[in-house]
């Protein structure tokens, strides 16, 4: 058998931080769930543009309290939204009550695309949103040199006890964070474009992308092809990546997404994260375990 884990995912948006709560701790109780999931957005992205939204890494220490099996992160966290050494003390601290419990979930975050990108119709939703909060939009590639920068500064905060960091868009000197994570906290980068690939094959213990209806089968496998390129060039084994895909479940076609996640284990995917819409049905995860995960791994 495949060894196939399978996550869920609760977007923070147009929910209640009781309704999240529910389904995490109902996950907590199921060993046939091994992760939990939420975003990292600070305005809706899709639908109405009112509506509450709560902010991911507050959310996550709140979870993470309450919670004691799950694996848990962001998919993934934006690098636009925080300083990368004040990010690396807030995850320092979300590892800490969870006990060395976090995945690193990481991403570029917004940048100035055109309309239609990454399976969103209408708009670049990050325009509004850092607007709305002081943000500003950069190149996608400043958006990837950043984010390789801040990967650098998370490793350095993680292991070593006190340095300098002297990067193109980031300064440190003697940075100093304590306590250090429980254990090196596995890093997840999320994103497709090549330099993305690139940089997951460079520094990356997982990688996630969106599948359907974002992303369809073919681009999926061409970019795990892709990214087996990199890891080629780099001399990597690309079996030390965990491949991971993130999947909208409906509730009212258990076989269609008993039959998607298939194909998706199928192109090479072997973290298959099963993200609810809200509202959340009761006993959402007992349902998930019951009508998806259990018959896929039985198929398998």
């Amino acid at each position: 058998m495949m060894d196939i884990e399978f996550g869920v995912k609760t977007t923070p948006m147009r929910v209640a931080y009781t309704d999240i709560l529910r389904v995490w701790e109902e996950a907590d109780t199921l060993p046939e769930i091994a992760d939990a999931w939420l975003w990292d957005h600070l305005l809706p992205v899709a639908g109405p543009a009112d509506g509450p939204i709560l902010e991911g890494w507050t959310l996550l220490a709140a979870l993470a309290a309450r919670t004691r099996r799950l694996r848990l992160g962001l998919l993934v966290t934006s690098n636009r939204i925080r300083e990368p050494a004040a990010l690396g003390k807030i995850a320092s601290t979300v590892d800490a009550v969870a006990g060395g419990r976090l995945i690193m979930g990481l991403g570029v975050g917004g940048t100035r695309q055109p309309a239609d990108t990454g399976g969103i119709a209408g708009p670049n939703p990050a325009e509004a949103e850092y607007a709305a909060y002081g943000l500003p939009i950069v190149s996608p590639g400043e958006g990837l040199a950043r984010l390789a920068e801040t990967i650098e500064i998370l490793e350095k905060m993680w292991s070593e006890p006190e340095f300098d960091f002297h990067g193109r868009y980031y300064t440190l000197r003697g940075n100093r964070n304590e306590p250090k994570p429980v254990r090196r906290p596995p890093l997840l980068i999320g994103g497709w474009g090549d330099r993305t690939l690139r940089l997951v094959a460079e520094r990356a213990d997982l990688w996630n992308i969106p599948g359907p209806p974002h992303n369809g089968l073919d681009f999926l496998a061409e970019r795990s092809r892709r990214l087996d390129a990199h890891c080629a060039e780099l001399g990597r084994d690309p079996a030390q990546l965990t491949r991971s895909v993130q999947y909208i479940v409906d509730y009212d076609d258990p076989a269609g997404t008993r039959g998607t996640v298939l194909d998706l284990i199928g192109a090479g995917f072997t973290h298959i994260v099963l993200s609810l819409r809200a509202p959340y049905p009761d006993k959402v995860a007992t349902w998930l375990v019951e009508n998806v995960i259990t018959p896929v791994r039985d198929r398998l």
